[in-house]
């Protein structure tokens, strides 16, 4: 399916939900980028008081070496290395959200947490709006685990085709997320910007 309009995946770090959803969106054919909007990108350590710290552009197999020689059996537990290692099938590296103008503009620009939802917006409102081109940027909160960012994914992949399949998205939107919203048992939070 070709698709016509343009889609971010965002979450904090550009690993678990925004890449579980980049994956899905891109083998069923759409234009799609994803990226982070931490400060750095985490991942969990041995325990919670020692997380892996990297910083964006570290492109995943170099995360993946360096997991799988610190400790193969605990990243292979706790899905970290099958997991970056889906995510070095899809792209080099993680991105930040913040430092991706030359990426051009998208049309859709879906979070996954409410903190990232706010980071967005607050971006794209500081940022110096030249093609005065709508966005929508919609938030679906998704718990920041394997088994939520495979139905997060799936939940973003539904709400993309409802989105592609309306002939203008700006008059369709608030029908679109009532119908997603009682579909799924999901609340959406939404707002138009501007780039």
């Amino acid at each position: 399916m070709g698709t016509t309009l343009r889609y971010a995946m965002v979450c904090s770090s550009n690993q678990n939900r925004s890449m579980e959803a980049h994956a899905l969106l891109k083998r069923q054919g759409f234009d799609v980028s994803s990226y982070g909007t931490g400060a750095h990108v985490k991942l969990p350590g041995p325990s919670l008081r020692e997380p892996n710290v990297y910083d964006f552009g570290t492109p995943y197999k170099f995360m993946h070496d360096e997991l799988r020689r610190k400790d193969p059996d605990l990243y292979k537990r706790n899905g970290i290395l099958p997991m970056l290692k889906r995510n070095l099938g899809v792209k080099n590296a993680p991105q930040r959200w913040q430092n991706n103008a030359a990426d051009g503009c998208f049309d859709v620009v879906m979070t996954f947490e409410e903190k990232v939802f706010d980071t967005v917006i607050e971006d794209l409102n500081n940022r110096d709006q030249k093609v005065i081109r709508s966005v929508l940027i919609i938030n679906l909160e998704v718990k920041d685990n394997h088994e939520e960012a495979a139905t997060g994914a799936k939940l973003a992949l539904d709400f993309c085709q409802d989105i592609e399949s309306a002939d203008c998205w700006e008059d369709a939107i608030d029908d679109i997320v009532i119908a997603f919203e009682r579909q799924h048992k999901r609340k959406l939070l939404y707002t138009i910007s501007f780039y």
